[in-house]
């Protein structure tokens, strides 16, 4: 028998123990959050380059006029600090006084303390708290403080939230309000996945999270602070024996694929069908982001696409050198200094037959093999940067220095803004990146959206509280 949740305290206020999952750019809105906080839950809008809105009430779309990359990284900070303070004003008046509302941010996205400092200044009294991950978010808790809110850092493990807590939060821990465990083997996004753990070894969540109460209880930290389980969450049933468990201390849970398929919603109608369709295995854990980190997406034709053009890949030698005694003569424009196994020679003729007749360096000493469309493209984005990340491996952005990571750019990549913004705003779901947590498969499955059935959020609430 399901136990049931029991309301939290959060912002001087009883609400549910339920947290809408922000979810990049523009897929989490003021409608969305604003309609999870009226139902009593906590909701969470995007601050990740969120859309903003002229005097009609039509999305501004974020076009860059600037010809460098610093100035064209001063309007993508605009822009960004502009669509938040509208998506918070406009979820605070949905809201009405109920639930709460986060706003979430990627530590690692260009500019972020500037565009969370800024928001916050101009929406005083309207934000509960900050969620915060993609990075080791040191300067969240001081940020928080001066503005007077809660923050709740994303964690993928214990080890990770004790240094964060020696090195800064322990300054300041009457902000702290929760911390958020996102799983990084079922979460959606980008995923916190350490060196130290294999991405095709999935450990089970509850000893993670045990692990991390029993370092927060350490830390000094009561079990009244929730952890709060982020990732693989659908059936509140089949968490049951977290609940009121005194080994993890107070739970809380985040959602953050389930609020996609909903009425308020603001994906376009294709990607909410597409989520219909996903069979279990779709969502892919892959290493192409251009943050570095792992994440988690739909392997639609853009995620296959990049798998295929890291499959064209050899190593090469500037000069011969153990098995690297064959001269490179396709795909080189006549350069004939680049040495390489007998093997992958083979396998470079037999993609130029294909039509993979371009090659671009990586930074590891190897080559791609691409055709001229995909290399005309690869360098257009790569040109157009707008440093929307803090270091950008794709275009070798830096925010920080000459403006430059100093490493070449990684054609294995691509431009994230570009994808994300294409797919939030079209309905070309097939040829952009989709994020999705890996049980989105369940949609197709749960009979709660049977017959095509898309729910208001205050229905999935509804739903979700009853275990379902």
């Amino acid at each position: 028998m399901f136990k049931g949740l029991h309301p939290i305290q959060y912002g001087g206020r009883e609400v549910w123990p339920l947290i809408e999952g922000a979810k990049g750019i523009a897929a989490s809105d003021h409608m969305s959050a604003g309609a999870w906080a009226a139902a009593g839950g906590i909701g969470t809008i995007s601050a990740v380059n969120a859309d903003s809105y002229d005097e009609q009430g039509q999305i501004i779309p974020q076009i860059y006029h600037a010809r460098t990359r610093p100035e064209r990284h001063k309007e993508l900070i605009n822009y960004a600090i502009s669509g938040a303070v509208d998506q918070i004003e406009r979820a605070y008046d949905i809201a009405s006084g109920r639930g709460a509302i986060n706003i979430n941010i990627l530590w690692e996205m260009g500019g972020s303390q500037t565009i969370l400092r800024e928001v916050l200044e101009r929406t005083k009294g309207l934000v509960t708290g900050i969620t915060c991950g993609a990075g080791m978010p040191y300067k969240l808790s001081e940020i928080a403080a001066q503005y007077q809110v809660s923050y709740l850092p994303i964690v993928s493990s214990a080890r990770a939230f004790n240094a964060l807590w020696k090195r800064a939060y322990s300054k300041a821990p009457e902000f702290l309000a929760a911390v958020v465990y996102e799983d990084p083997w079922l979460a959606g996004g980008h995923n916190g996945l350490s060196n130290a753990e294999d991405p095709k070894q999935p450990q089970a969540p509850y000893a993670r999270v045990k692990a991390l109460r029993d370092t927060m209880r350490v830390c000094g930290i009561s079990d009244s602070v929730p952890i709060v389980m982020a990732g693989g969450v659908w059936h509140l049933e089949e968490w049951n024996d977290w609940i009121d468990n005194p080994e993890l201390g107070s739970i809380a849970f985040q959602f953050g694929t389930r609020p996609l398929l909903t009425k308020e919603s603001p994906i376009p109608q294709a990607w909410k069908d597409r989520l219909m369709e996903l069979e279990e295995g779709d969502v892919l854990l892959h290493r192409f982001s251009p943050t570095g980190f792992y994440s988690s997406a739909v392997r639609n034709p853009f995620l296959k696409a990049l798998e295929s053009r890291s499959e064209r890949q050899i190593a090469f030698s500037g000069e011969a050198a153990g098995d690297h005694q064959s001269l490179l003569d396709v795909g080189v424009n006549g350069r004939n200094n680049l040495w390489v196994t007998e093997g992958d020679l083979i396998r470079a003729h037999e993609w130029v037959k294909q039509g993979f007749i371009c090659t671009l360096k990586t930074p590891d000493n190897t080559l791609v093999f691409v055709t001229p469309e995909e290399m005309q493209a690869i360098r257009k984005d790569q040109a157009a940067c707008m440093g929307c990340l803090s270091q950008c491996n794709f275009s070798s952005w830096s925010e920080t220095g000459k403006g430059m990571t100093g490493r070449i750019p990684d054609p294995r990549s691509f431009c994230i803004q570009k994808t994300l913004q294409d797919i939030a705003h079209s309905d070309n779901v097939e040829n952009n990146l989709m994020f999705a947590g890996h049980s989105a498969y369940r949609f197709k499955k749960d009979p709660f959206y049977s017959n095509n059935f898309v729910p208001s959020v205050k229905e999935l609430i509804d739903r979700i509280l009853t275990g379902k």
